[in-house]
């Protein structure tokens, strides 16, 4: 599903190194965590993968589609909700949706069904009328949610997607990725939330300082220790090193 390959990206010239020579693959049908201190490339490397940035180096692809040679192909089956949504304050919730659901080409009786349903999970029905302006960080991440699924994507990224989430909609929001990915589709998030990680992903990466230091899944990331050990410690322990 998606394949990052020898991928480095710099800042200021060359001078700050944020993702270094990063090798990946995410298979379908996978929930995908994706972990690391605060600076250790995650955003960079999601948003190369959207197509927000170009890389320096490397490839990535979606599908076997190159992101920068079918930009556009890639962007169609691909879901993204950025950990701070910007979205439009001057349009109401539904008339967002409505623009994306176009911008997605997604017909009106398929867009009405998906964008009621994902409304009535979160609680919007009522304020979706509403101009977005007006909302709250939470409601504004359950509106960017609904966004990022309208269109059915068969890659859904996300960064930090629990952040502004009340227990009831992050529990319903879990479920809607389980859902996602027994359909064939991918989710790649990243979080700071280890303990949903390690109850949610079939398998995470850790990256420090622009390189991945592990991959796999909780048995392959506790090798030969105690089978209670957490990915909480195993990543203190990988990324204090």
């Amino acid at each position: 599903m998606l394949t990052i390959q020898n991928v480095s990206k710099s800042y200021q010239k060359g001078k700050v190194k944020a993702v270094d020579g990063l090798n990946l693959e995410v298979l379908p049908g996978e929930i995908f965590g994706f972990l690391g201190p605060n600076g250790s490339g995650k955003t960079t490397t999601i948003k190369m993968i959207v197509g927000l940035l170009r890389q320096d180096q490397g490839s990535i692809t979606v599908q076997g589609r190159d992101t920068l040679k079918d930009a556009l192909s890639v962007k169609q089956s691909i879901g993204y909700v950025p950990d701070n949504p910007d979205l439009y304050d001057k349009l109401t919730g539904l008339e967002y949706l409505n623009f994306i659901a176009d911008v997605y080409r997604v017909d009106s009786v398929t867009r009405r069904l998906r964008i009621l349903r994902m409304l009535e999970m979160f609680e919007l029905q009522n304020a979706v009328g509403d101009l977005i302006g007006s909302f709250s960080h939470g409601m504004k991440q359950k509106l960017a949610l609904t966004a990022a699924l309208v269109h059915d994507p068969s890659l859904l990224i996300l960064d930090e997607p629990m952040v502004g989430l009340d227990p009831r909609s992050a529990h319903l929001f879990k479920e809607l990725m389980n859902e996602h990915c027994k359909r064939g589709n991918t989710v790649f998030f990243s979080t700071h939330i280890l303990d949903v990680a390690e109850r949610l992903c079939h398998r995470v990466g850790i990256i420090k300082e622009g390189h991945l230091i592990a991959s796999g899944n909780m048995a392959e990331l506790r090798k030969d220790a105690a089978e209670t050990r957490t990915l909480e410690s195993i990543f203190l322990e990988l990324t204090e090193k």
